[in-house]
């Protein structure tokens, strides 16, 4: 059920770590590195991953792995990049981005986040696809494609400033391989199985669950990257839903993200804050693999 467990995600943006609150990352460091030890005294077999970093800066990994010391407590690196949609790079640069990295840590590297949004067309999706093929298998140790399913138009993307950030804020609702509804993109046709997945579910959105388990198995794919909200597990119910996700997903080696402050138990009351006691944090990792793992 649970492979691997990823702390966090994307901590180097402002859209899931508040880092004006924590503007040398040392909280977070501490935060992860309590966390990693609560997840080793519960299942010392799991792996255990820093959230995936967007924009991939290779000074940031130096900062968490080498100064802070992560890379006793972490087993591999996340990294994200959309170079057809936000980041300011192109598909060909990925030896170079990836081989930065590795000169920082000696931990694997995994890529949790690759993906082209179909906003513009889906033939345009289907050669980011096709050229990520190409390039990026033979530079990395894991990729995980972003996503199964688009977003609903129906519900906000996490993002800062929503729709002010005009296409880039409307691209995130196109990552799909499949459309909200279910209907095949071109891109599904070519997509290779023994990559993960990506799959992130609204609080209490059982039908999609579903789908994305029946999706799942027809295509072949046996491992898949989703979220367990902390914030979440604070409201009525919430362990009942992560018992039902990590169910349906059970026949799969499953990358849960971990993440995502409850507004009462910030510094801030957001869920980006650093949380105000990083024990917290550590318990639900805890929590969450002695459940699942």
């Amino acid at each position: 059920m649970l492979a691997s467990v990823m702390l966090w995600n994307e901590p180097n943006n402002l859209s899931h770590w508040d880092f004006t609150l924590d503007p040398d990352w040392s909280h977070f460091a501490r935060m992860v590195r309590w966390a990693a030890g609560a997840i080793r005294a519960e299942n010392r077999d799991l792996t255990t991953v820093l959230g995936g970093i967007a924009p991939i800066d290779p000074d940031f990994v130096e900062l968490l792995m080498c100064h802070y010391g992560l890379e006793e407590v972490l087993d591999a690196v996340g990294i994200h990049c959309f170079p057809f949609d936000w980041h300011t790079w192109q598909l060909h640069e990925w030896p170079g981005r990836v081989a930065a990295v590795r000169a920082k840590t000696a931990r694997p590297v995994w890529a949790t986040e690759v993906g082209m949004s179909s906003f513009g067309c889906e033939e345009v999706q289907l050669l980011g696809l096709r050229k990520t093929k190409e390039i990026l298998p033979a530079l990395v140790d894991a990729i995980q494609w972003y996503s199964l399913f688009d977003l609903a138009q129906t519900r906000d993307a996490t993002t800062r400033h929503k729709q002010a950030e005009g296409s880039s804020y409307y691209r995130h609702f196109y990552f799909g391989l499949l459309t909200e509804h279910g209907r095949p993109k071109l891109a599904l046709r070519e997509f290779p199985p023994e990559w993960g997945l990506c799959q992130w579910f609204q609080f209490e959105d059982r039908e999609l669950v579903d789908a994305t388990a029946r999706w799942l198995k027809r295509l072949g794919v046996t491992q898949v990257r989703t979220g367990l909200s902390w914030a979440e597990s604070h409201l009525p119910g919430a362990w009942d839903f992560f018992d039902y996700v990590m169910r349906a997903l059970a026949p799969l080696e499953v990358t849960a993200t971990l993440c995502f402050t409850p507004p009462t138990r910030g510094v801030r009351p957001d869920h980006t804050s650093p949380p105000l006691d990083a024990g917290e944090f550590a318990y639900f990792c805890q929590q969450v693999v002695r459940r699942y793992g």
